[in-house]
């Protein structure tokens, strides 16, 4: 297939799906309005009922190792029933279960239940919901309509805390809860009820066009994918890449002082992370589409490893800064980058079992991350040693993505199989 082919055929499923992709963005923002909300209600809740903070966020632990345990089962189901019956009761059930924090009533057992609810219902709108949407449906252009649909978290991470500080000033906090579980709730299922069908989805129903050109259902299945070489790079890439990255992001501010910034200035370029983050996501999508997708994804990662040394080696503000954008920009494609390589060295009939799994080494890596970080400083009184980890382990996640190879030619656009896989 010729540049000029490819250029046409994503032209092609852009117009047809973009839709989709609407659909799934805001889908994919609702499965973290809770977390990105949970913030704001705080010093409300702690006020009324006399919880420390503490108490407040217990709920996000269990949420976490719930999505540890569980992702692959969701997975299974995904690729039973396809994303559409996943996804149209998840929205409704999350909808319910966020609403359902207005009902607190002070006992921390009764708030650990509704978190435990919670927990379990988020699970059939997380990730692996919506990258197989996008997997089985797009093809030429499957990276950049990966990379616009999980900026779906960044949208939430904008518009949920101001919202939210809106709604509790105005109606009160229980008010606020239910407000935000149907607001955003009742968006996400109008734009899914019409526009979430993937190629599974389409099969059944009898949609024509619902699949994009030349996206069939093949691919390995899970025991085939634990021993296949290339996709067990990309999981243990993934696992590094996210424990050395959220263990810098939410130890940012502190590193920064570390290296004799303000902690106002720190924050300041704190607040630059976020939006070079989506630069990262739409920048890489576009390139992923045009290039080998392995290759743009071991670049981006080696450019990381080199600016966490800036952090730690840069001798004015501006070095330091330079390294906190490029870490950001980076930070912003870990998600996409293991979503499409997952779909184009594994196929997709099996992709949501796939990415399951990998969505909770996803999820431990994020766990332990800070943690690590943490217990670096408590044991040696400064961030410079997991710095120096986080690069290391970085440039060797990219030496895994740069040695995969050219995936097999029935699960990639011709972009990425113009030689065979070794």
């Amino acid at each position: 297939m010729t540049a000029q082919d490819l250029a046409s055929a994503r032209r092609a499923e852009w117009r047809t799906h973009w839709p989709l992709v609407l659909a799934a963005t805001v889908g994919f923002g609702f499965y973290s309005v809770i977390v990105n909300a949970l913030g704001v209600f705080l010093a409300p809740m702690s006020g009324e009922f006399g919880w420390s903070r503490t108490q407040v966020m217990a709920g996000l632990t269990l949420m976490s190792l719930t999505g540890i345990f569980l992702s692959p089962f969701v997975g299974a189901l995904i690729d039973r029933f396809g994303v559409r019956r996943v996804a149209l009761p998840g929205i409704v059930l999350t909808a319910l279960a966020t609403a359902s924090f207005a009902l607190a009533d002070g006992s921390t057992l009764q708030w650990t239940a509704l978190w435990a609810v919670a927990a379990f219902v988020v699970l059939l709108i997380k990730t692996t919901v919506w990258t197989t949407a996008i997997s089985a449906t797009f093809d030429a252009g499957r990276s950049l309509a990966m990379a616009i649909t999980v900026s779906g978290t960044a949208l939430s991470q904008a518009l949920v805390p101001p919202l939210a500080h809106w709604l509790i000033a105005e109606f009160g906090w229980r008010a606020a809860w239910v407000g935000l579980g149907f607001g955003w709730g009742a968006v996400a299922f109008a734009l899914a009820l019409p526009f979430l069908y993937d190629a599974r989805d389409a099969r059944r129903l009898g949609r024509p066009g619902a699949g994009a050109a030349g996206v069939g259902l093949a691919g390995l299945t899970l025991g085939q994918a634990v021993r296949d070489g290339a996709l067990v790079r990309i999981a243990l890439a993934t696992f590094l890449v996210m424990f050395t990255g959220v263990g810098i992001v939410v130890n940012q501010v502190p590193i920064l002082v570390e290296e004799g910034l303000s902690r106002q200035r720190a924050a300041a370029y704190a607040s630059l992370f976020g939006i070079a983050g989506i630069a990262g996501k739409l920048v890489t999508g576009y390139l992923m589409d045009r290039f080998e997708a392995a290759r743009v994804g071991a670049w981006t990662l080696a450019a990381s490893g080199v600016a966490f040394l800036l952090l730690e080696h840069g001798s004015a503000p501006a070095w330091i800064l330079l390294g906190l954008v490029v870490i950001g920009y980076t930070n912003g494609t870990k998600l996409q980058l293991a979503a499409v390589l997952t779909g184009r060295y594994g196929g997709v009939a099996h992709y949501g079992k796939i990415f399951g799994v990998i969505s909770s080494l996803i999820a431990i890596a994020g766990g332990f991350g800070p943690l690590a970080a943490a217990l670096t400083f408590d044991l040696t009184g400064s961030y410079a040693a997991f710095v120096y980890l986080a690069a290391g382990l970085t440039l060797f996640a990219a030496w895994l993505l740069l040695g995969l190879g050219a995936p097999p030619a029935a699960f990639a656009p011709a972009i990425d199989s113009r030689s065979p896989r070794a």
